[in-house]
């Protein structure tokens, strides 16, 4: 049995009032050592704050300038110092066998941060994330944010972050 097999999953649920909150979690996730490759799959309806989340992250983390949204490039690859980090939004994708044919095995199996955007779109072609993070809209501004770390890096992720401050 691998450690992935051996590891249950840790769900968590917050509530985030406003984009300030978003910011706060943004920080607070951006701090993780284990963020550095990591792969967090983002879930949630058109205009549920996904690529928000993943803008405050790419500032928090030192992206500078302008962060366009990779709906139809389909990846936007950012190179820091320390990290490499690549933002998918798999949307547009008709078929699941898309993620194979743009050879994204490679960039997986590469060492940095991977953002994921519809990974369903993706469907088994992606690796397993490390955090599953689903939004619901419950407002203009409110979300509700569920939490799902399905390895021990995503374990990690969750146990270190002080989400009862967020």
């Amino acid at each position: 049995m691998s450690a992935v097999d051996c590891h249950d999953p840790i769900v968590k649920t917050l509530r985030w009032r406003d984009e300030a909150a978003t910011h706060a979690f943004a920080l607070a996730l951006s701090a993780q050592p284990a963020l550095a490759n990591a792969f967090i799959a983002l879930h949630g309806d058109l205009g549920a704050g996904k690529t928000t989340l993943v803008r405050h992250l790419l500032q928090a983390l030192g992206v500078q300038g302008r962060i366009k949204s990779p709906t139809y490039a389909v990846v936007e690859p950012y190179e820091l110092p320390a990290l490499n980090v690549w933002h998918f939004d798999f949307y547009r994708f008709a078929d699941p066998r898309e993620w194979e044919d743009a050879g994204f095995r490679d960039i997986f199996a590469s060492p940095g941060l991977k953002l994921a955007e519809w990974p369903e779109k993706a469907a088994t072609f992606l690796p397993m994330a490390d955090i599953d993070l689903t939004l619901h809209t419950l407002g203009d501004t409110e979300r509700q944010v569920t939490l799902r770390a399905n390895t021990p890096t995503g374990a990690a992720l969750l146990q270190t972050i002080n989400l009862q401050e967020l």
